[in-house]
C-alpha cells in the first residue's frame, strides 16, 4: 500500500512540474517546475535503491541532489540578472533576444 502512494506521489509531483513548465511563461515558475520534476525522479530513485538494497542507487541520489542545486543556483542568478534588464521577464522575451 506505501509503495503505491509512493509511486502517486513520484507520478503527481512530475505531472505538476511538468504543467508548470508547459503552461507558465514566467522563468521562476518553469524553474520551479524543473525542481519539482527533478525531485519527484530523485524520489523514485531513493525508494528504488531502498527496495533493492543498493548502495550505488543512493550515491547516484546525492549526486542528483547536488547537480540540482547547481543548476537551480545558475538558474536563478540568470533569472535576478534578466529582472535587472527586463521589467517581468517571460520565456517569449528571452526567446526574441536570441536572433
Amino acid at each position: 500500500m506505501i509503495e503505491l502512494l509512493l509511486r502517486l506521489l513520484c507520478a503527481g509531483l512530475f505531472i505538476l512540474g511538468a504543467a508548470f513548465l508547459v503552461r507558465r511563461r514566467e522563468l521562476l515558475a518553469m524553474l520551479i517546475g524543473l525542481e519539482l520534476m527533478i525531485n519527484a525522479a530523485n524520489l523514485m530513485i531513493v525508494r528504488t535503491a531502498l527496495a533493492r538494497g543498493d548502495a550505488h542507487g543512493l550515491a547516484a541520489a546525492l549526486i542528483v541532489i547536488a547537480a540540482a542545486a547547481a543548476e537551480a543556483a545558475v538558474g536563478v542568478a540568470l533569472i535576478l540578472a534578466l529582472y535587472r534588464d527586463f521589467a517581468e521577464p517571460e520565456a517569449e522575451e528571452i526567446r526574441e533576444l536570441q536572433g
